[in-house]
């Protein structure tokens, strides 16, 4: 219940949110209605390309070092940390806004595959299974990158007030709700911690004795594995390939629809192409989870067939859909990670947190290689800057993820992956929200172009 209130909320913000630009667009038309250059410059609302140099000084110290913490936390949380670089990049380095969406993609893109590699050499923390549950891969992966590409579309399209509302929206409830669940979480660890220790503490024997303080060695010790045979395990060659084979694809279409003319047929074909692709992959996987689900049940088997507790029933098959090309579209638009809805979203269906943490980074991983490939070809950030910052993401994930886990470790508890998560998205509310609100004051201030942009003219 508590999930379909959040996505009721969602949905219903933007809407709100995109409906209000109908009336905004025809106040401006009519206010406007003699001004030609003003209603037809698809580029009044947006700002020319700032590209700073490439050169030690305050600034790209201080961008250093938010990017590091940054990229750290976002990656154990599962959500990227876009939303702290783009108001980074702008703020005290300097870009434009459009150009740093699209370095932030860069960071999120290095910092997601240090930390995949990381997790391939750690084992699941509670089974002799994957610690990144490729299943659920495999059914967000084609809706994420599928929305990736429509997000990156919008970019151009929609006004940047629009933007800032869409962010304030989608960031302050997935934060809440991750917050509350993390809260839910902690109170469970402590309640399992205590017991846990109550029977460390007490024990009786086969004839009945009481012994105190007595430790047991267990009969056959548990066997530990190798780095290489954690990898091993941890690496799903098929699966893998289905993935690469979905990117690829993806990659090829982005690549032969750069040298197109704007919204010519060729243009709109290998657009819409993307569609059946993402409806097969995902129809696939979607079909498959129904179907063992529906077997299991038939047999009284109530085990999860993945990490995921819910039931594949059609109605939360097509809820998975949805956010996952949310969570694309949100990525591509604001140059987030589409992590700021399928972090919260795995730990929502029941996913444990560090199998969570795991999964959103190797998905994001493949979703953001594509929208960097796609601001690439469209020329929006430049190389020697992107490459830097990329560098301190790489490292940046590794360490974190390195770090958190020595302290899941220590203090046994896993929500800590969860505070994180929700702090992160929070930050990102804070910092994106203030930001897009001041720029949008002052646009109003200076009477611009306040309702969508043409599409084929923005490209």
């Amino acid at each position: 219940m508590a999930t379909r209130g959040f996505v009721l909320y969602l949905l219903s913000g933007f809407s709100v949110a995109i409906l209000s630009v109908l009336f905004i667009n025809n106040k401006n038309n009519n206010m406007y209605l003699n001004n030609s250059t003003l209603l037809h410059s698809p580029t009044l609302s947006t700002v020319d390309k700032i590209w700073p140099p490439l050169e030690l000084n305050w600034r790209l110290i201080l961008a250093t070092v938010i990017g590091f913490l940054g990229s750290a936390c976002g990656t154990v949380g599962g959500v990227g940390g876009g939303g702290i670089f783009v108001p980074m990049l702008t703020l005290i380095v300097g870009f434009d806004t459009k150009s740093a969406a699209a370095i932030s993609k860069c960071m999120i893109m290095g910092a997601s595959a240090s930390s995949v590699w990381y997790n391939l050499r750690v084992p699941h923390p509670t089974k002799e299974v994957p610690i990144i549950d490729y299943d659920l891969a495999l059914l967000f992966q084609p809706m994420l990158m599928l929305g990736i590409t429509v997000g990156v579309a919008l970019s151009v399209v929609f006004p940047y007030w629009l933007i800032t509302v869409l962010i304030i929206i989608l960031f302050i409830g997935t934060s809440s709700r991750s917050f509350y669940r993390a809260i839910e979480m902690w109170k469970e660890e402590t309640i399992l911690k205590k017991e846990f220790n109550k029977r460390q503490e007490t024990h009786v024997n086969s004839r009945g004795e009481l012994l105190i303080d007595t430790e047991y060695e267990p009969l056959i010790p548990k066997e530990e594995k190798s780095e290489l045979q954690i990898l091993c395990l941890n690496l799903r060659w098929r699966r893998l390939l289905v993935l690469a084979t979905v990117w690829v694809l993806f990659t090829f279409i982005q690549v032969i629809k750069n040298d197109l003319v704007a919204c010519s047929t060729w243009y709109w074909v290998l657009f819409c192409l993307q569609f059946p692709i993402a409806v097969f992959v995902f129809g696939y996987e979607a079909i498959k989870l129904y179907k063992e689900h529906k077997k299991r049940m038939s047999t009284g088997n109530t085990e999860a067939i993945c990490e995921a507790s819910i039931q594949w029933s059609p109605m939360n098959i097509a809820f998975c859909a949805l956010c996952g090309i949310l969570g694309g579209t949100v990525g591509g638009l604001l140059g987030s990670g589409g992590g700021f809805i399928l972090g919260p979203l795995l730990l929502e269906i029941g996913v444990i947190p560090q199998v969570a943490s795991a999964t959103a980074t190797f998905v994001m991983m493949f979703s953001s290689s594509l929208s960097v490939i796609e601001f690439y070809l469209l020329k929006r950030f430049p190389i020697p800057y992107a490459l830097y910052l990329m560098g301190v993401s790489i490292l940046a994930g590794f360490w974190g993820q390195y770090f958190v886990r020595k302290l899941i470790t220590i203090l046994r508890r896993a929500s800590i992956i969860v505070f994180i998560l929700s702090g992160v998205i929070f930050a990102s509310a804070l910092t994106m929200g203030v930001i897009g609100i001041e720029t949008s004051i002052k646009m109003i201030q200076n009477h611009e172009f306040m309702g969508f942009l043409d599409f084929c003219s923005s490209q």
